[in-house]
């Protein structure tokens, strides 16, 4: 049999004939066995691939049903499901199914192209690309594992694509094989469709410039150049840059790629990996065994004593990697709940930007499940560094994005393995040591000794390995047992000793040793043990400052150490230079860490101090960085606000430290001091799903009610954390205490960022309560430009989304920027001037409503909300649209939706997709519109569309796309779900686009009076006469028209008048 899924799922006998699979659900399930043919898939695999996260009661039950129903459909031919104590197999070759088959193919036209065999390749990649019948999982794309699924095929399809053509145009010259016509016309049709693949451009430019039609090739390259600059603030890569620059120094001749060669690959990206400041000596074979494992298999685990050079290992091996890697440093964590948001840090990404104005808060996305949405399409490797304290969740999450994520690879630090199916363990072992009797040479020639004699020079100008040194090295070594970190710590002390008393002191602790424990492993007592010499050879006040500095679990700066050791800034400087000489503690950029081994060591010296002096350093280092975040608070709404914010996130460890102490040593006071200062650079920096656990933990301390002294740090304290879901049982009278201690506030609010933080969690007032947001303004009338900022867009927002008073609100958002132009602080700017944007394209003011938007971009680019860009995007590509460019508004739907996909933001990658479903509309491509309505609905989760205004926007393009292909009832009953919605929400701007549609719905039925009625119930409900857009200027001309001018007017001021309520009764809803 063969089967399908590039195209629609099918399945097919050896004589042609087509199996009927049977409904969604079976052919779903048949579509997941068939990606894994030959393979065991698990029950839990295929339960989240048909259900999703949130599986019903009986999906179990149902699984075996639908397994039940495929047999029933297989049992023609000779395949069968197997059951399996793990789950399902489908005993099928995985050559009998195309999208394998097509892998297979391409990979071996990969591997012909780069061993230059080109005929080969090309014929190779069309055989494979033939086996495309069109989109991937076609008929499945409802289920929740096909997004993703066929997102990395179609990925896939297009790198074929491309060694195709890069396989064609090396053969030109070769007889019989010439299709530079067709293939330029194809990669046209391929840059018009991916306008930001450079390699495609790169192609199209090389085949114009073999058909000598250079001026073309050039011109296809200032395109990119421009599109690039427009779109991405970007230069064109290096090698599209290449292409350019051979053709303009080309005499006619060909010209090649400049990743041609056999093998040749773009660098993929490096994000977090360390940089090392010391070589990295005799790990050869190591590193070629960690590449080996990793080309085999996807979880690939170092293992071995601290000390061992694991870490060091894994970050060579990634920088060798191909594709993208992501370095996830786990060693500062201190709770396996926290490993998903380092690795969320890891990648680039945020919990949730910071743009999202009031009510229109986006879902609470899992960070897993978000890692997933990142993962799934990309070929990368992730590094998760130091596992082993919490390796029961890193275990989790790796064995979760490995189902989850194909393309994705696993490298693991950790003293143990993480023991899930799939894992491939590498034990790294100690340095070769010299074999006995090594002469100088041969012995200098060791890595262990070379690791020694690297170390040793460098505190030692001069030290070398020769007859005279040699016997003492290799000693050294020897005892060291060719652990690195050890070696390491005993060279450095030839700062101080000489070679031969390093290697006796040695000699005299490694007896002593000996005489002890015989249960722990060899290599962890060596390492101990010269960990335990190092410290012994301290003087006393470095042994103190070497304990005192294990409560910094983030590293510290010579301030803080100073202040939280009591000690003056001189004489801490130098402890810290004489622990840096002894190698116990690294210096860069200005702060001083240790080694985690080292640290636990040193750690335990501080517990064996006595319990006073441990508290006394945790309160101090609590008290530090409570007073470090009172300092930023204020600070981080002016003109300083980046300084600030890189300062806190350089003190991140430490001052979730701090918070944690105060939790567990019962520390309200503290602890919401802490919580209300640092809540405004968690929001900033998208932090707050790791604040909403530890807020949660102080609230449960705290009780149900505030402290007399500290009401506001308390409701400041309850909403981060309620703000994620699923940290408080029962969050309702929490939140009704906030709302008392709100509206009970007669004097200035000392922390007026809880009136932010509670207008953008819970939304406009219901009861049109502007007044009270009119009274607090004068409450705070005297307050900073930025408090004044605050209240002057919080009265904006309630103007123009709650009460439709455009006019006002827009004075109000002027008086916003005004304000936060003054005080310094981009996130103010950059809010209200996209507010102000969107109400100068309602007047058809396109040019300054993009410079605004584009203002507003580098601001929120500066803060580093990448989360935010696509929003931005979008809402520049609708000011595009609403002007008839539809070139621009597509490109600019095509960036957002490119970035929200990086950033695994469905959200803002539906509300992307919705802007291309009209750009294709508009331009009469009805098909690719409803295509792209139903993509938009698998992008977005369920909860968002739920939200109102995304449900109203989708439900809009719908109506439009109905409208235009003549099905005037199931627009109509689109345009009026999109009013339910948007009134629901509220938002009266999306509703009055709902109106407009329904407007149009008129127009088509010939009812002008009707449509000019509803035309000017939208105008209400906007709350301004705008500048309509396409549609709604087409349809007005019509009704115009049709009632001449007079009547239409008459008509359109009586809808104008209508109040809202009136409108929805004349609406029938």
């Amino acid at each position: 049999m063969r089967f399908g899924v590039l195209g629609t799922t099918e399945a097919l006998l050896d004589d042609g004939r087509r199996l009927p699979v049977g409904g969604p659900g079976v052919r779903a399930l048949l579509a997941m066995l068939l990606l894994g043919a030959g393979r065991v898939v698990t029950a839990e695999h295929l339960i989240d691939g048909l259900y999703g996260a949130d599986p019903p009661a009986g999906a179990t039950n149902a699984l075996q049903s639908h397994v039940s129903r495929l047999r029933q459909v297989l049992k023609a031919g000779p395949v069968a499901v197997e059951y399996h104590a793990a789950g399902y197999r489908l005993a099928v070759d995985p050559g009998d199914v195309d999208a394998h088959r097509f892998e297979r193919l391409a990979e071996r036209g990969r591997a012909a192209r780069a061993a230059g065999e080109h005929a080969e390749a090309a014929a190779l990649l069309r055989e494979a690309l033939a086996l495309w019948r069109g989109p991937a999982l076609a008929d499945v794309r409802d289920a929740p594992f096909a997004a993703a699924q066929a997102v990395r095929l179609e990925e896939l399809r297009l790198a074929a694509l491309e060694d195709r053509a890069e396989a064609d145009l090396a053969l030109r010259g070769v007889p019989g094989s010439e299709r530079h016509g067709a293939l330029v016309a194809e990669l046209r049709d391929l840059v018009a469709a991916h306008p930001l693949r450079e390699r495609l451009r790169g192609q199209l430019m090389r085949a114009l410039h073999a058909e000598g039609r250079r001026a073309e090739a050039l011109e296809v390259f200032e395109d990119a150049r421009r599109l690039l600059a427009d779109e991405l603030g970007a230069d064109p890569s290096a090698e599209l840059a290449a292409v350019h620059l051979a053709i303009l120094r080309a005499d006619g001749g060909p010209v090649t790629s400049p990743g041609a060669s056999p093998g040749a690959e773009e660098a993929g990206r490096r994000r977090g990996l360390p940089e090392q400041l010391t070589s990295f000596v005799g790990r050869a074979d190591e590193l070629e065994r960690v590449g080996k494992l990793l080309a085999e298999a996807r979880l690939v685990t170092l293992t071995g004593p601290g000390g061992a050079g694991k870490s060091r290992l894994a970050i060579e091996a990634a920088a060798r990697a191909r594709g993208e890697v992501y370095f996830a440093a786990l060693a500062t964590l201190a709770e396996g709940r926290e490993v998903p948001q380092a690795v969320l840090a890891a990648l680039g990404l945020r919990e949730r930007g910071i743009q999202w104005p009031a009510g229109e808060q986006p879902p609470a996305q899992d960070v897993t499940e978000r890692l997933v949405a990142a993962l799934a399409d990309r070929e990368a490797l992730l590094v998760l560094d130091n596992c082993e304290h919490v390796v029961d969740a890193a275990a989790r999450l790796a064995d979760r994005l490995l189902g989850a994520c194909p393309g994705l690879r696993v490298l693991a630090t950790s003293r143990e393995a993480l023991g899930i199916t799939g894992e491939s363990l590498c034990p790294v072992p100690p340095l070769p040591l010299p074999a006995p009797g090594a002469g100088p040479a041969e012995a200098a020639g060791s890595p262990a000794v070379r690791l020694f004699a690297d170390r040793a020079a460098a505190v030692s100008p001069g030290f070398r390995v020769d007859a005279a040194t040699v016997a003492d090295v290799v000693r050294v070594c020897r005892t060291l047992d060719g652990l690195p970190l050890a070696i390491e710590l005993a060279a450095a002390r030839l700062r101080a000793l000489r070679l031969a008393d390093v290697a006796d002191r040695l000699d005299d602790r490694f007896r002593l040793l000996s005489r002890g424990s015989r249960t722990a492993q060899p290599r962890h007592q060596t390492l101990r043990a010269v960990v335990a010499w190092s410290w012994d050879l301290l003087d006393p006040a470095e042994r103190v400052m070497a304990g005192r500095l294990t409560v910094f679990p983030g590293g510290a700066t010579l301030e803080a150490v100073a202040r939280v050791c009591g000690l003056p800034a001189y004489e801490a400087e130098e402890l810290l230079t004489g622990l840096v000489e002894k190698s116990l503690v690294e210096a860069a950029e200005g702060r001083y860490r240790m080694l985690e081994t080292i640290r636990a060591f040193c750690a335990e010296r501080l517990g064996e101090s006595g319990e006073g002096e441990e508290a006394r350093l945790r309160r101090a280092h609590a008290a530090y960085y409570l007073e470090l975040a009172e300092t930023a608070a204020p600070r981080l709404h002016t003109g300083e606000q980046l300084t600030w914010l890189a300062r806190l996130t350089a003190e991140r460890d430490n001052l979730f430290a701090a918070l944690r102490w105060a939790v567990a040593e019962r520390a309200t006071e503290i602890g919401l001091r802490l919580v209300v200062n640092l809540s405004a650079y968690w929001w900033l920096r998208g932090m707050r799903g790791e604040a909403a656990p530890l807020a949660a933990a102080l609230l449960d301390v705290v009780g149900p009610e505030p402290p007399p002294d500290m009401i506001e740090e308390y409701a400041m304290c309850v909403l981060s954390a309620v703000q994620i879901p699923g940290h408080v049982a029962e969050p309702a009278p929490y939140l009704r205490v906030v709302e008392r201690i709100l509206h009970s506030r007669e004097i200035p609010l000392r922390h007026p960022f809880l009136l932010l933080f509670w207008g953008t969690m819970m939304g406009m007032p219901e009861d049109g309560s502007a007044a009270d947001l009119g009274a607090l303004r004068a409450i705070l009338a005297g307050e900073s430009p930025w408090v004044r900022g605050l209240m002057a867009l919080g009265t904006a927002y309630q103007c123009l989304l709650a009460e439709a008073e455009v006019a006002e609100a827009e004075r109000m958002f002027v008086a916003a920027l005004a304000s936060f132009r003054e005080s310094g602080d981009r996130w103010g700017v950059a809010t209200s001037l996209c507010e102000l944007a969107k109400l100068a394209d309602w007047r058809g003011e396109r040019d300054r409503a993009v410079a605004m938007s584009d203002e507003a971009t580098v601001l929120i680019e500066q803060l580093g909300a990448s989360e935010d860009i696509p929003e931005i995007v979008c809402q520049r590509g609708l000011i595009h649209l609403r002007a008839g460019d539809l070139d621009a508004a597509h490109a600019d739907y095509t960036r957002a939706a490119e970035l929200a996909r990086r950033a695994a933001l469905p959200e803002a990658r539906a509300r992307a997709t919705v802007g291309l479903v009209e750009v294709a509309r508009l331009r009469g491509d009805l098909g690719t519109a409803a295509r792209l309505c139903e993509e938009a609905l698998a992008a977005a989760p369920g909860a968002w569309f739920g939200a109102g205004e995304g449900r109203a926007m989708l439900f809009v393009a719908r109506g439009r796309i109905a409208a235009a292909r003549g099905e005037v009832a199931e627009a109509e009953a689109c345009h009026r779900q999109a009013v339910a919605w948007a009134v629901a929400n509220p938002s009266f701007p999306a509703a009055a686009d709902a109106v407009e549609g329904l407007a149009g719905v008129a127009v088509l039925r010939g009812d002008h009076h009707r449509a000019a009625l509803l035309f000017g119930a939208a105008r209400a409900w906007r709350g301004t006469e705008t500048v309509p857009g396409p549609d709604a200027a087409r349809e007005s001309a019509l009704a115009r028209e049709a009632l001449g001018e007079e009547v239409y007017a008459a008509a359109h001021a009586v809808g104008a008048a209508m109040t809202r309520a009136e409108a929805l009764a004349f609406l029938g809803l």
